[in-house]
């Protein structure tokens, strides 16, 4: 992993390349699962909230083909809700949570796959991307990413697919 770290010299900020990483030194976990770290090169302090390591995480779980949704039923019923209000967001960390330590972060996901795509190779290219998004822009080291595959779409699965409300089933026993 590449870490950039952010010295200030003269009142101007530049930027190094694979620095060591005992450079950048987290100090804890604040208010609301924030970790907190000191940066000895600029006597300064970052926060990085548990929200923005689940958003990320989101966001690079949704990047992979063959990932329908994210969540379990209820919250992707919650989600469905709330994208018909005017004006809110789709909420990028759902179905994804995070335990944010000093300087490790792990991730649990629940996720929907299409039908027909490789669980298995659907999980190592969510593991992938997951670690590079979180690690390259939080500079936290992610120790697992846990992937949980609660249900399988079928195209055609979905009501809201043509409009129509789907034909009553045939009675199959009398």
């Amino acid at each position: 992993m590449t870490e950039t770290v952010t010295t200030k010299t003269s009142g101007t900020s530049t930027a190094k390349r694979g620095a060591a990483p005992t450079d950048i030194v987290a100090e804890g976990t604040g208010k609301n699962g924030a970790v907190s770290g000191a940066d000895g090169a600029t006597g300064g302090r970052t926060t990085i909230a548990d929200v923005v390591v689940s958003k990320i995480a989101g966001i690079a779980t949704r990047e992979i083909d063959g990932v329908h949704a994210l969540g379990g039923g209820a919250a992707r019923a919650v989600g469905l809700l709330r994208d018909r209000i005017p004006g809110s967001r789709t909420n990028l960390s759902q179905g994804v949570s995070v335990e944010v330590g000093e300087t490790q972060a792990a991730v649990d996901i629940e996720l929907v796959a299409e039908y027909g795509v490789s669980i298995a190779d659907l999980a190592a290219a969510i593991r992938g991307n997951v670690i590079s998004a979180v690690e390259r822009m939080t500079g936290l080291e992610v120790t697992e990413v846990n992937i949980a595959v609660s249900d399988v779409h079928l195209e055609g699965d979905d009501e809201d697919d043509d409009g129509a409300e789907p034909a009553p089933a045939e009675r199959r026993v009398h």
